[in-house]
C-alpha cells in the first residue's frame, strides 16, 4: 500500500470513528452560491439568468483541490458539470444548447442552512420556452457535508410537479447527469465501474445498477466521483447512459417501458433522490459499496 492510499484510508476511518468535524459555509455571491469546506472552496451552485439550467461547478476533490467535473468540453459541449435537465418534454428541449428551445429557470435559490457541519440550499425552478405553457416546475434541495477529510458528500433531492399532461419522448438526454474531468475518463486511463463490478462503457451502458463510480490518477493521487440512486426513486435502479470520455447518467427515459415515451399526468409529482460522493482513493478504498448501504437506509 503506497503512502497516499494509507493516509487516505486512515483519514477516512478516522472520520467515521470520531465524527465529522468539518466547518462548512455557504455564501451567496450574486447569481451563484459558493460552498467552502474547512476554508477550501468546494463548489458553486449556479443559477444565472442566461444559462440553460442551474448546475454545480466545480466539484473540487478533497486532496487535489481540482474539479472532478468539467464544463462543456468536446465532445458534446452541452454537458455542464453536474446538472439536471431533460430533452423532448412536450416538444421542448431542457438539456442542449439554445435557450429558445427551452430553459429551466431558477425562481430564487435560498440558503436554508449556511454554516455548520452541513449546508442546505433550496431552489424552485420553472421549465419554460417561448410561446408555450410551462410543463414542469421543480423544487430541489441540495445538502452538502463532509463525512471525512477524504470524502465530500452532496445530496440532490428533487420533486418535479407536472403542470399539465407531460410526454417525454425516448431520449438519452434526461435527468441527473455528470460530466467528469478528462483526467478521470476511461479514455485517459481512468476507471468507470458499477455496483456489480462491471467496468467501461461497453459493459455498463444500459445496465441497471444502484450506483456508479468514476475515478482516475492525478498528481496528488487517486480521486473520483460516484453517483448513488436512492431505492425510493421511480424506476430504481435506472439503467445508466455511460461514455468512456467521461459521462454518467441514470436515465430511465432512454429505456421507457413502452420503448417509445414516458407519460406523466397533470398534478403528478415525481420525487427523485441522488447522492454524489467526491472521494479520494479508488472505489474500494473510498468504501462506495458501504456508503451506498448507509444511504439506502435513509
Amino acid at each position: 500500500m503506497n503512502k497516499f492510499i494509507f493516509t487516505a484510508a486512515v483519514a477516512l476511518l478516522a472520520g467515521y470513528a470520531y465524527g465529522q468535524t468539518s466547518e462548512i459555509t455557504a455564501t451567496r455571491m450574486g447569481s451563484h452560491i459558493d460552498v467552502v469546506i474547512d476554508g477550501r472552496f468546494f463548489t458553486s451552485y449556479h443559477f444565472e439568468e442566461d444559462e440553460k439550467y442551474p448546475y454545480l461547478f466545480p466539484l473540487n476533490g478533497p486532496v487535489s483541490g481540482s474539479s472532478v467535473t468539467s464544463m462543456r468540453n468536446h465532445p458534446w459541449p452541452h454537458h455542464t458539470s453536474l446538472f439536471f435537465g431533460c430533452d423532448r418534454v412536450n416538444g421542448g428541449n431542457y438539456w442542449q444548447e439554445g435557450l429558445e428551445r427551452g430553459r429551466i429557470v431558477s425562481l430564487g435559490a435560498q440558503i436554508v442552512e449556511g454554516k455548520g457541519r452541513r449546508v442546505v440550499i433550496t431552489d424552485e425552478c420553472i421549465w419554460k420556452r417561448p410561446d408555450a405553457e410551462a410543463p414542469v416546475i421543480d423544487r430541489r434541495t441540495i445538502t452538502i457535508s463532509a463525512p471525512s477529510q477524504t470524502l465530500y458528500q452532496l445530496d440532490f433531492d428533487i420533486e418535479m410537479e407536472m403542470l399539465m399532461d407531460v410526454t417525454i419522448e425516448k431520449t438519452n438526454h434526461s435527468l441527473f447527469s455528470v460530466r467528469v474531468d478528462g483526467d478521470l475518463s476511461v479514455d485517459q486511463g481512468g476507471t468507470m465501474i458499477n455496483a456489480e463490478g462491471m467496468t467501461g462503457e461497453k459493459a455498463t451502458f444500459g445496465v441497471r445498477s444502484p450506483w456508479m463510480d468514476f475515478y482516475g490518477t492525478r498528481k496528488t493521487g487517486i480521486e473520483g466521483i460516484a453517483i448513488l440512486q436512492h431505492p425510493s426513486n421511480p424506476w430504481y435502479p435506472s439503467p445508466w447512459f455511460t461514455r468512456d470520455y467521461g459521462f454518467l447518467s441514470p436515465t430511465p427515459m432512454y429505456w421507457p417501458e413502452n420503448d417509445k415515451e414516458t407519460n406523466l399526468r397533470k398534478g403528478e409529482k415525481l420525487k427523485l433522490r441522488y447522492r454524489v460522493l467526491v472521494h479520494a482513493g479508488d472505489t474500494k478504498q473510498a468504501g462506495i459499496a458501504a456508503l451506498f448501504d448507509k444511504y439506502k437506509e435513509n
